[in-house]
């Protein structure tokens, strides 16, 4: 599911992907063979891929270690599959394009494009192709319109993807392209309401925020663009897509987002250096933790579950537990001061205040084992998790100077 919503990467130039792709200055003086590779890039960048394949695969055969190049083609190839009849022949340049980005990758090439692809690519079935619905005609319709946007014949894609939307409706993939085909036509107004047609069809699919944030970035509404990103990480917080989109919305907005994370110091029970200030905050999450995993408090809370594993319920009770325990502190004369001085209970504390304690450990310590409670809070809590992204982790548009 993640390649077919996301192989737009490729097929549409992005704001936040090329903003800082490095091209090659023109000077008065240069090779044919530079001027050809300068042309190839340009052109990729423009969005002109299958314009761009033919030099691409020129430059790429002179300089066959050339990563920039290397991953250009790659994605253009991308793009040139979903204007083949030939199954097998669309898999091929699928599968060579999967090896072009990781030869890239390893020569050098860590862009966010080259990240972005390499992983989705990475994710291919082993057949190499490409599913939008069950319905052979739906099928047939959305190849066409993929077929017709990759020759950016726009007006043409549109009417396929129409096609899809009439016999399947609630289909994600046509909604989304057609909103993305709008968007490269410059209709910002169509292209807006078809991305949040998307999202309503699928509002925890990441994709149609990010290319809805992109679009209004490309618009100069870096608040918008904010807004859709916290979106976008709330649905998917898991996907790196996401989080590499919000890096590349904080440099071009000369800021950075915010890592937070309050590692928990190590208490030793029983020490009596540790019998005073803060180390009763400590003591106090890990003798909830140490409850969880070995006072049966897990089998007693997931009786469906037959072994132990890291849960949301078991960290945030930690750390309220913790919180508890520093508030205490703070109200005490004789150890406000330690609390106020402490990083890491300035910033567990402030959570803890805002009640978004849970959104923390989701977001911060979502390891493989938290993130099977994620779906399950986001259900009953998509506004805290939207509040935390907001308040702790996505810096404000910074003003304008």
């Amino acid at each position: 599911m993640a390649f077919q919503k996301n192989r737009r990467l490729f097929l549409a130039a992005s704001f936040f992907l090329f903003a800082s792709f490095p091209l090659i200055a023109q000077t008065n003086a240069v090779s044919s063979e530079q001027a050809n590779r300068q042309r190839a890039l340009a052109l990729f960048s423009e969005g002109k891929r299958l314009e761009a394949l033919p030099l691409l695969e020129d430059a790429a055969k002179k300089q066959p270690q050339d990563a920039q190049v290397l991953v250009a083609l790659a994605a253009s190839l991308v793009e040139h599959a979903a204007t083949l009849n030939d199954p097998k022949a669309a898999a091929e340049e699928r599968f060579r394009a999967r090896d072009l980005v990781q030869t890239g990758w390893e020569l050098g090439d860590t862009s966010p494009l080259a990240e972005n692809l390499r992983q989705l690519l990475g994710e291919l079935p082993a057949s190499g192709a490409i599913k939008f619905s069950d319905n052979p005609v739906v099928e047939k319709a959305m190849d066409a319109g993929e077929a017709a946007f990759a020759r950016r014949d726009f007006d043409e894609a549109l009417k396929d993807y129409a096609t899809a939307l009439e016999i399947e409706p609630t289909n994600y993939a046509a909604a989304l392209f057609t909103g993305n085909t709008y968007d490269k036509k410059n209709d910002v107004t169509k292209a807006a309401e078809w991305y949040e047609r998307a999202t309503k069809i699928d509002q925890d699919t990441e994709t149609a925020y990010r290319y809805y944030a992109d679009m209004a970035a490309k618009q100069g509404d870096m608040v918008k663009a904010r807004n859709l990103l916290i979106e976008a990480a709330v649905a998917e917080p898991y996907s790196k897509i996401v989080w590499r989109e919000i890096r590349a919305w904080a440099i071009i907005n000369h800021t950075e987002f915010n890592i937070v994370y309050a590692p928990i110091p190590l208490a030793r029970q029983g020490d009596p250096a540790q019998s005073v200030g803060l180390s009763t905050a400590w003591r106090a999450y890990y003798s909830v933790k140490m409850e969880w995993q070995k006072g049966g408090k897990f089998k007693k809370e997931f009786p469906q579950e037959g072994a132990y594993r890291h849960s949301l319920l078991e960290e945030s009770e930690a750390l309220a537990a913790a919180c508890r325990a520093l508030e205490k502190l703070r109200r005490d004369e004789k150890t406000a001061e330690l609390v106020a001085g402490d990083s890491v209970a300035g910033l567990l504390l402030k959570l803890y205040d805002a009640r978004l304690l849970e959104a923390y450990v989701l977001f911060s310590l979502g390891d493989d084992e938290i993130a099977k409670d994620y779906k399950a809070y986001r259900a009953k809590n998509r506004d805290k998790l939207e509040t935390y992204m907001n308040k702790f982790v996505m810096p404000p548009v910074p003003a304008r100077q």
